[in-house]
């Protein structure tokens, strides 16, 4: 009895888990800006400048800088990163100043630790992703 030499073929239609989907959109936006070094300086620092300074007043740093064409940079990564948070949390604008307003007046504070923590998390997933991208 002969036995069928069948190639394997990937059947995983399993959904992708949270991590997968955050490094899938950082990966995406690692792309787009791929010859930007300064989006990948900025990727690297923003972890630590969350933690010492607070999302929002990153959030109002990242805005303000963005709006000088020489750190056009600051104004992506923001979008980025406001974009990945409409995601995972549809309750979030995605705009800046629905975003700002939201987090200031309409959210609680748990909710906004895990949003904080959500940034957080694609922020690792960017930086590494950012710097393999642009070498």
């Amino acid at each position: 009895m002969a036995i069928a030499n069948r190639a394997a073929t990937p059947t995983n239609t399993a959904p992708l888990t949270l991590d997968q989907q955050r490094a899938a959109d950082a990966w995406r936006c690692a792309q787009a800006q791929s010859q930007s070094k300064d989006y990948v300086n900025l990727a690297k620092g923003l972890p630590a400048l969350i933690m010492n300074s607070g999302l929002l007043q990153v959030m109002a740093f990242l805005q303000e800088k963005g709006s000088k064409e020489s750190q056009h940079h600051c104004s992506v990564v923001g979008s980025d990163m406001r974009a990945w948070l409409h995601r995972r949390f549809p309750e979030v604008p995605e705009d800046f100043p629905g975003f700002m307003k939201f987090l200031m007046t309409s959210v609680d504070p748990s909710k906004f630790q895990a949003i904080t923590a959500e940034s957080l998390a694609w922020l690792r997933w960017l930086r590494q992703l950012a710097a393999a991208v642009s070498r």
